[in-house]
């Protein structure tokens, strides 16, 4: 009954727009005693009369709180850092009391909005929780600017306190050492500061999340614990880890202070596990006959989420193996050259364009037998027609370059590199047009229609920028490769660091060139190394000397990566169906490849087709990032994800066999038929 009685005399707060605040308890006495009530009246009249005194007394307590700052302001006693935080001080204060009004009056509508709604209509109940999570956002960055505008208001204090007893002492020489030190140290703090909190949280598109910090407790066994005190979270030099309602887990990648230097244990311990147990799944499959890549895939597994679960920096991990893939095509750029990548071009370009037509159209007519719709599987279809880069790059690598010319392996090698590399900028278009896929899902037509144009002049856009990217890379190979290999050539003498660095800045220069130009990144670190295998044999060998460890190294962070994606027990649920989908794609693309390199390859080179057709008969990596982000669209559901994401591991680890098997038949017939 008193709660009752409650909400009618704080109900009427919400007409304090056109009525008096010290009507209230009037007003709320009639309404109670309008619907019968004589019990809780005493109490009615005594708890509306306490809330209109207290806001009277903080009406009175803010025109106070005003008329001392004007005071102060006109204080000429006072020096600049006492007034400065006096008047900081009582403005905080009338914040302070203007909010606490306010939230009394915001839960008053909250609570008068949930008593008019219907407890079985969801809708009205999830909006209604919006509400009041959005009010709370709001009130959390209140809060946390006053919070800031104290310790400011504090740090204006000490600054005045100082002031003082300088004035009342004097200094030693080292105290105006230490104060010279301190003002600079205060200037710093300032110039370096990004405030990044208070520039940000205004733009579009910036929301306030709850989240939970927690940090690591290096002294109890490395168990983690919520910091419940504020000084031990502000003194604690360690990493947080916040996580988000939707169990985002993220960790700190600019401190506020940049002058106290912090490390990422978190990354430093996932690298040294991948490291360590990458080492025996390597050697036993190295034992067993199986190529080391299925050791590492299988460490991925065995510290990933299906694991373990003991890789705490899965999106760092996973970064650090793309530079394991940009490092694998510089390499295999190294083994090509002009004369070589002017012979497959045609070829390479026609094939990748062919196989993806094939693959889209063959999608779409098993979506209209599946009643799936288009938007779905044009994507699932493209997704599935690339092919893994780096994986072939350490198939080929498994064979001697000599051996290779001599046998006539050159020529298989380079058809199916340079369509594995046409396959990477065609990868770069579809992410382009990703949104076009997106506007379709919705079904709004004339979206669709401004999106097919737009598809259009992307692809227009992306030949020009490959037609600037080959004009950039003639200028670089009549100017500039010779002096500057000759420049770190002579500078590297018993000094290797110099020519690995400057190797490493050149692929990221042609990474940033193309990535800028909308290309690929992939096809950057390519060319990179196409131009410097112009510069001869030596050239060559040296700078796979000292680039072959780094790729390595990163390789088998990148193997393991992709293990952290493999899940078994779902692979296990649903084994019969992942089995039938994968050996059915891995059968078509080698079909189809077979089919449009017998049509697009010279007569006197079609033996080869079925070596070429061997190494795209497998599924890019590249197709967990597109699987994710369709997800996040809304273009495919979780479940076809996660189909995508079966199958293209399980084709990853089919590929190693199949490759086998064929290079086995078929490699002695090319043999045979390049002696002929």
């Amino acid at each position: 009954m008193q709660v009752v009685c409650w909400l009618l005399c704080l109900g009427t707060v919400g007409a304090l727009t056109v009525l008096r605040k010290d009507q209230v308890a009037k007003n709320a006495i009639k309404l109670y005693l309008g619907k019968g009530g004589t019990h809780g009246h005493s109490w009615v009249n005594n708890n509306c009369k306490r809330l209109v005194g207290l806001l009277r007394q903080k009406n009175v307590a803010v025109r106070k709180l005003a008329a001392a700052a004007d005071a102060v302001r006109l204080d000429r006693t006072l020096s600049d850092p006492e007034r400065l935080f006096q008047v900081h001080t009582l403005e905080v204060f009338q914040k302070e009391l203007n909010e606490s009004e306010h939230l009394v009056f915001q839960a008053v509508h909250s609570l008068q909005r949930a008593l008019q709604g219907d407890y079985r209509d969801v809708v009205n109940i999830k909006e209604s929780s919006r509400q009041r999570l959005a009010a709370l956002r709001e009130a959390a960055i209140k809060e946390e600017q006053e919070y800031v505008e104290l310790v400011a208001a504090e740090k204006h204090q000490q600054a005045a306190l100082k002031s003082a007893l300088a004035q009342n002492k004097t200094l030693s020489m080292l105290d105006e050492i230490l104060e010279d030190v301190r003002k600079a140290a205060d200037r710093l703090e300032e110039e370096i500061g990004e405030h990044a909190f208070d520039n940000n949280k205004e733009m579009e598109g910036v929301n306030v999340e709850a989240v939970l910090r927690v940090e690591e407790d290096e002294e109890n066994g490395g168990k983690r614990k919520n910091k419940s005190k504020q000084k031990d979270v502000e003194d604690d030099l360690g990493l947080s880890m916040l996580i988000d309602s939707q169990n985002n887990q993220y960790v700190l990648t600019k401190p506020r202070d940049s002058t106290m230097p912090r490390a990422d244990h978190h990354l430093i311990k996932d690298l040294v596990s991948v490291v360590m147990l990458s080492l025996p799944c390597g050697w036993i499959c190295s034992l067993i006959g199986l190529p080391p890549m299925f050791g590492y895939i299988i460490c991925g597994v065995l510290l990933g989420p299906s694991g373990l679960n003991s890789i705490k920096s899965m999106v760092q991990v996973e970064t650090l193996g793309e530079l394991g893939v940009f490092f694998t095509l510089f390499v295999v750029g190294l083994e090509f050259s002009p004369e070589r990548l002017q012979k497959v071009w045609k070829t390479s370009v026609q094939g990748s364009c062919y196989l993806s037509l094939m693959m889209v159209g063959a999608g779409l007519l098993w979506g209209q037998v599946l009643h799936i719709r288009p938007t779905q599987t044009v994507f699932i279809s493209t997704c599935l027609s690339l092919s893994s880069t780096p994986l072939v790059s350490r198939f080929l690598a498994g064979g001697s370059r000599g051996e290779r010319e001599k046998e006539g392996e050159l020529d298989y090698s380079s058809v199916l590199l340079g369509m594995l590399v046409m396959q990477d900028v065609q990868l770069g278009l579809f992410i382009a047009a990703m949104p076009t896929l997106i506007q379709a899902q919705s079904g709004d037509v004339e979206s669709f229609l401004l999106g097919s144009l737009r598809v259009f002049y992307l692809l227009a856009q992306i030949l020009v920028s490959l037609a600037a990217v080959l004009l950039l890379c003639l200028l670089l190979k009549s100017f500039l490769i010779a002096p500057f290999y000759k420049k770190l050539h002579a500078e590297s003498k018993g000094n290797k660091e110099i020519l690995v660095l400057g190797m490493a800045a050149f692929v990221f220069f042609m990474l940033t060139v193309t990535e800028f130009l909308d290309v690929s990144m992939e096809l950057g670190c390519f060319l990179a190394g196409a131009l410097l295998s112009t510069q001869g044999h030596m050239v060559t060998t040296e700078v796979m000397g000292c680039i072959e460890p780094i790729r390595d190294f990163l390789a088998i962070i990148f193997f393991a990566s992709i293990g952290l994606h493999v899940f078994p027990t779902f692979v296990l649920y649903e084994l019969t169906i992942l089995l039938v989908l994968t050996f059915t794609l891995v059968i078509m693309k080698f079909m189809m490849a077979v089919l449009v390199l017998s049509v697009i390859l010279p007569p006197g080179s079609r033996h080869i087709r079925w070596i070429v057709s061997a190494g795209l008969a497998q599924v890019s990596e590249f197709s967990f990032v597109l699987g994710s982000r369709a997800r996040r669209a809304g273009i495919i559901s979780r479940e076809v994800y996660l189909l995508v994401l079966s199958v293209t591991t399980l084709s990853l680890l089919l590929a190693p066999v199949l490759w086998k098997v064929t290079t086995h038949k078929w490699v002695p017939r090319v043999e045979r038929k390049t002696i002929t």
